[in-house]
């Protein structure tokens, strides 16, 4: 008999909706409690009970839904103002083409031209058959590689936003 895995349970979102909303109904010396229960030490003496609420409210959301990860807190950490922040994250996303079924990818590699068709069900090159574009870069090179940034498709963050608006570096099909 085949073994199952079975995950973690999926987050109750209509038990932390409720849970929320009971904070909502918390004096401030309630609130305080209930920061000592989650937090396990007393809060800040000069928050006031609408940021009690809020910190509350969104380590609960973190626990039962999950955290911010490593790269978006890094991002909130180095900004000034949740402006800023949306603005440094609009930079740093990276641009990667959508390619779809039917498409001929070209890449110069050692002095060959290598052509890779995008299939439905993964990339065509030498008459084989790959799920990823990484895959094809391996075959293709015997290295590791990121492979939309093989092909061209994935441009690098650039140091200087302003930089790249002027030279056009931002259009991700450029190199096809």
């Amino acid at each position: 008999m085949p073994r199952v895995r079975i995950g973690p349970a999926l987050p109750d979102r209509t038990a932390l909706d409720v849970e929320i909303a009971h904070l909502r109904d918390l004096d401030i010396a309630q609130l305080r409690s209930r920061w000592h229960t989650v937090f396990g030490r007393r809060p800040p003496p000069h928050l006031p009970r609408h940021l009690l609420f809020r910190t509350l409210a969104y380590r609960l959301q973190a626990d039962g839904l999950g955290d911010l990860d490593d790269a978006s807190r890094r991002l909130l950490d180095r900004s000034d103002s949740p402006e800023k922040a949306g603005q440094n994250a609009t930079t740093l996303v990276r641009h990667i083409a959508d390619v779809g079924p039917g498409t001929s990818l070209g890449r110069e590699w050692n002095g060959r031209l290598e052509r890779v068709a995008v299939l439905a069900e993964g990339f065509a090159w030498n008459g084989k058959t790959y799920p990823s574009l990484s895959k094809v870069a391996f075959a293709i090179t015997g290295t590791r590689w990121n492979g939309p940034r093989f092909f061209g498709l994935r441009d690098k963050p650039s140091k200087d936003p302003q930089h790249e608006a002027r030279s056009g570096k931002n259009n991700p099909l450029r190199d096809l």
